[in-house]
């Protein structure tokens, strides 16, 4: 069995990355799957337990990091994110597993496992930045300030560190470009399959 990838999308929040993953996980059913992550926070909007998020209570959560389950844990926006180690699983079984994630998390993942892609979503300005997250309309006027004051930090980590940066102005163009990083990621040394060739990876 080919390795799968481990795909780490981040951005600030309202960036599309979200909307980006649905995309590339409905474009190759079976193969590409998001890691949910669990949270303390409630859900918002129309997020879905089990789908969006597994969402937990704080001692749930606790319980959790004391038994070592995940692969990753933080505080964000004053409540708790966690990356199950299952996920390291799927992708060792050859399919593409998708972390929604912020950066601290990513870098977390990078870390533990170098081999993984990160992508940082970039959105085309500040203003247009600001736009979509008060068009979501699931933000009272203080958590969007506080978004918006935390954006240009996430951004300026994101741009220095991750491996590939996608802007996203056109959705369509930026997931075209999230594809071409999956498939250039694919045709890696140690990643593409050669098994037909008889012959073994270099």
């Amino acid at each position: 069995m080919v390795d799968g990838l481990l795909l780490i999308l981040s951005a600030p929040s309202g960036a599309g990355k979200t909307t980006l993953a649905h995309m590339l996980i409905d474009s190759q059913p079976g193969r590409a799957l998001s890691s949910v992550s669990y949270t303390t926070r409630a859900p918002r909007g129309r997020e879905r337990n089990g789908f969006d998020y597994h969402f937990i209570d704080a001692e749930a959560f606790r319980s959790m990091v004391d038994r070592g389950e995940f692969l990753e844990w933080a505080e964000v926006h004053g409540h708790w994110y966690g990356t199950h180690k299952s996920a390291v699983e799927s992708a060792r079984r050859g399919q593409i597993v998708i972390f929604d994630i912020d950066v601290q998390g990513g870098t977390t993942i990078k870390g533990k496992h170098p081999e993984a892609a990160s992508v940082f979503i970039v959105p085309p300005s500040m203003a247009e930045l600001e736009r979509r997250l008060r068009d979501r309309r699931t933000d009272p006027e203080e958590v969007i300030r506080r978004r918006m004051m935390a954006a240009r930090n996430e951004m300026e980590r994101g741009c220095a560190s991750y491996d590939y940066l996608v802007i996203n102005q056109d959705l369509q163009l930026a997931f075209e470009d999230l594809c071409a990083v999956v498939r250039a990621e694919g045709c890696r040394r140690g990643r593409a399959d050669l098994s037909r060739l008889g012959i073994g990876r270099g």
